[in-house]
């Protein structure tokens, strides 16, 4: 680095990274610079973790495998904005400062139990553990900081301010998918095995037998990758993965944001796809089952004509109907994880609950419109 360069960095850091209190002003150069760091501690998480569920369908786990390493940097980033918000109260106010440092908490204290839980039970391969469960849970509170200190300061006339937006979305819509990662990459594992040419190298598998006591067999490869009820896989992609696209079409608030977010991730998941299949790990089942919903999302929040109360009601039977619509097709034409359709129904009630409680909560306290102290200054 250059002498230039060096004083660059110190003239940052003198002017910056001073102790303060949320909020504080930022001018918008360095509010952007903040938040592309955030996307780029989110992309590590990300790539991480698409490739740890691949690496887990063939190799035994290792705390220091590959995929652990690089998820590790992009929540070492994520820790470093943390502090930075905490320690100079720049670029977020403090209701997403909290959501910030409480998501880091709870991720940060998942790390050891998640080990501690391997330690004592084994594989534990599932998405669905207690210990996971807490890993995602933290970085969703996380992210809910992120998005709401974006949606506060960085909004600006132009495309910055939904395009960022927006990609926060979509980091959220992939935590809540990685957990069907399960039945996804499942899937897969027993078509593998039902060829004649199992993905999981032969320790994995005699280790996962020994786990149920059983020999090294259908029955314990498919207790192995998929251990979950059939149902699981649709009700949580209408309660949970719709409901996050209802969130960003609100929040955005452009015509097509639902489906732009899940076109751009399942961009992501083919990508990766191609990735891990030409490189000889486990291929997942990409869920375009997505597409569907995601299309109706939009359709219906863009209906001027239909009553705001009304669009929980009628978007979750429609929303519903066009996931299973699309889960049906995806099935016949490509590769789907064990679908129960039974689950429809119990999903499409919860979406609609979640949904109209947050239409009524919104109403009451709007707080990405409310106004509050700005943490942004223009140069």
């Amino acid at each position: 680095m250059s002498q230039v360069s060096v004083l660059r960095v110190r003239q940052l850091l003198h002017a910056w990274v001073t102790p303060g209190s949320a909020p504080r002003e930022l001018p918008r150069p360095e509010l952007l610079l903040v938040y592309r760091l955030w996307l780029v501690a989110l992309s590590l998480k990300v790539l991480g973790a698409g490739w740890d569920v691949s690496w887990h369908f063939r190799w035994l786990r290792d705390d220091l495998a590959p995929p652990h390493l690089l998820n590790s940097a992009g929540t070492a980033l994520a820790v470093a904005l943390v502090a930075f918000h905490t320690y100079t109260g720049y670029g977020v106010d403090r209701r997403a400062l909290r959501l910030m440092q409480v998501g880091t908490a709870v991720f940060l204290l998942a790390i050891p139990l998640d080990v501690v839980n391997h330690r004592v039970y084994g594989l534990d391969i599932t998405t669905w553990s207690p210990t996971h469960a807490l890993l995602y849970l933290g970085t969703a509170i996380t992210q809910a900081g992120v998005i709401l200190g974006w949606s506060r300061y960085g909004r600006r006339p132009g495309w910055t301010y939904p395009v960022v937006l927006g990609a926060l979305w979509g980091f959220v819509l992939e935590n809540v998918m990685f957990v069907a990662g399960q039945q996804e990459y499942g899937i897969f594992a027993v078509r593998a095995w039902d060829a004649g040419r199992p993905e999981a190298e032969p320790i994995l598998l005699q280790f996962a037998a020994d786990q149920i006591g059983r020999p090294v067999d259908r029955v314990a490869l498919v207790q192995f990758a998929l251990p979950v009820p059939d149902w699981v896989y649709l009700a949580w992609i209408i309660g949970a993965a719709m409901l996050v696209l209802v969130l960003a079409r609100w929040t955005v608030g452009l015509r097509w944001t639902a489906t732009t977010v899940t076109a751009a991730y399942l961009a992501y998941r083919c990508v990766s796809w191609v990735l891990l299949a030409g490189t000889g790990f486990p291929r997942s089942a990409v869920p375009f089952l997505l597409l569907g919903g995601a299309v109706m999302v939009d359709v219906v929040m863009s209906a001027e004509r239909l009553p705001r109360l009304a669009r929980p009601f009628v978007g979750s039977i429609l929303v519903t109907a066009a996931v299973c619509g699309a889960a049906w097709l995806q099935d016949v034409l490509a590769v789907a994880p064990p679908l129960d359709f039974r689950s429809a129904a119990a999903a499409s009630a919860v979406l609609g609950a979640l949904w109209i409680t947050t239409v009524l909560i919104t109403q009451r306290v709007n707080w990405l419109a409310q106004s509050s102290p700005s943490a942004v200054v223009d140069e």
